[in-house]
């Protein structure tokens, strides 16, 4: 048996934590357990890292640090009536320059975004001018 493919499988996702564990039992040569103990491991060190405010920075693959947003006022979308949002800080999660240009480089073909409509959407046609002085044009012409 060879090692476990990262490629979508009958459960429609590509790369889950489970899948992760079986990829690096099966090239380490590792128990399955032992293996999900790694994972773990590393998972809760980021999680604390970012906790802390602490910025976690993988050379060739990104940094991921906690953005602050404050406090504002809202607004419940069915009632209308203002609520306080309260200020968090949210994981981010910034790609390297190295790794952003092995997946653009990679020799996968590019399938468009099956999840999500916005790709397969035209862009808005560009608005109408003419070409004539003084005609009627969606732009402003000069004084």
């Amino acid at each position: 048996m060879g090692v476990p493919r990262w490629g979508q499988g009958r459960d429609g996702v590509g790369m889950n934590k489970s899948k992760l564990v079986d990829v690096i039992a099966e090239k380490r040569k590792l128990p399955r357990k032992k293996a999900e103990q790694v994972v773990d491991l590393v998972f809760d060190m980021l999680v604390d890292a970012l906790k802390r405010d602490d910025r976690i920075e993988v050379r060739g693959f990104g940094s991921f640090v906690t953005k602050k947003y404050g406090a504002y006022k809202g607004r419940n979308p069915r009632s209308g009536e203002p609520i306080d949002v309260p200020a968090k800080r949210v994981p981010f999660f910034k790609v390297g320059k190295e790794l952003r240009e092995r997946v653009d480089h990679s020799t996968a073909p590019l399938q468009p975004d099956t999840d999500d409509d916005r790709d397969s959407t035209p862009p808005p046609a560009a608005p109408a001018t003419s070409s004539e002085p003084g005609g009627s044009s969606n732009t402003p012409q000069p004084a």
